[in-house]
Parts: C-alpha cells; sequence; structure tokens
C-alpha cells in the first residue's frame, strides 16, 4: 500500500478528495492528515496575498479569522471532515492536528511511518512561495521523499 502523508490548513474539498485519492490510479492508498489551525502563520502575510490575488474582501476578513487556541475547535471539525471524505472514498486515513513545528512533526511522520510522498495541499501564498518559504518548499529540504504540492480548492 502507497502511503501519503498530506499536509493542510483548511478542510478538503470534494475535488480535492478526488483528485488526491486518484493520484496513483487504483493502488491503494493511506493517508496520513496533518492539519495545522491557523496561528503559526502571520496575519499580514496572509492579506497581502489576498491582496496580490484580487480578494481584497477576504483581506479585509483576516482579523476575524480565529488563530491560536481559538483556531483548534474548527480545526479539529476541518480535520474529521477530511478524514472522513477520504475514507468515504474507499482510503485508509488518520490524522492529527499540528500546532507547533509543523515541519519537524512532517519528518518525524514521515521517517515513522515510512511514507512514500508528502503532499501539500494549501491555498496560494504568493509572498512565501515567491521567497521559498512555503510549507511545500520547507518540505523538500526536511524529508527525503517526494514532495508533491497542490493548491486547495474553494466549494
Amino acid at each position: 500500500m502507497f502511503t501519503s502523508v498530506l499536509m493542510i490548513e483548511q478542510p478538503l474539498t470534494t475535488v480535492d478528495v478526488d483528485f488526491v485519492t486518484t493520484l496513483h490510479g487504483d493502488d491503494p492508498v493511506s493517508f496520513i492528515v496533518l492539519m495545522q489551525p491557523r496561528g503559526d502563520q502571520d496575519r499580514l502575510l496572509r492579506a497581502i496575498d489576498d491582496v496580490a490575488l484580487g480578494e481584497l474582501p477576504e483581506a479585509l476578513r483576516e482579523a476575524d479569522v480565529p488563530e491560536g487556541e481559538a483556531a483548534r475547535g474548527p480545526a479539529a471539525h476541518a480535520l474529521a471532515h477530511s478524514l472522513n471524505a477520504l475514507r468515504a472514498k474507499g482510503a485508509k486515513a488518520v490524522g492529527q492536528i499540528v500546532e507547533e513545528h509543523p515541519l519537524d512533526k512532517l519528518k518525524a511522520v514521515v521517517d515513522e511511518t515510512g511514507a512514500d510522498e508528502v503532499i501539500v495541499l494549501t491555498a496560494p501564498h504568493l509572498v512565501e512561495e515567491f521567497f521559498h518559504r512555503d510549507w511545500a518548499s520547507r518540505a523538500r529540504h526536511k524529508v527525503e521523499v517526494p514532495v508533491l504540492k497542490l493548491f486547495a480548492h474553494n466549494e
């Protein structure tokens, strides 16, 4: 069985689930989902990304998005939703919320499980991507398996 570690920051959409569960054709895949609640990211960078993507209303709402401890409940709900969606497609899926040092946790999970790949599924982060400070770029230097970067969809 092929094992993928899936790093997410928002619940998986139907399109996301369909895509990741079909990446390897008919081969069975198991997923280890790592969900990071908001709070470790800089609000200003998120607002700049929103403006750069032409989403000015989103930039104005950044202050209203829960962060830190307040984001834990929504993150747990998003993780449960994502795991259920993956399982409904026939995939094995387990997961956990990662609050501190997500890349260190990613490396530990890859090493402990012998994962075959890492899939980073996030919204575009233009500033971080430009400076190669996004999760996928940093993960490529941390783990010794292929890292695939995908952009999450919105429903």
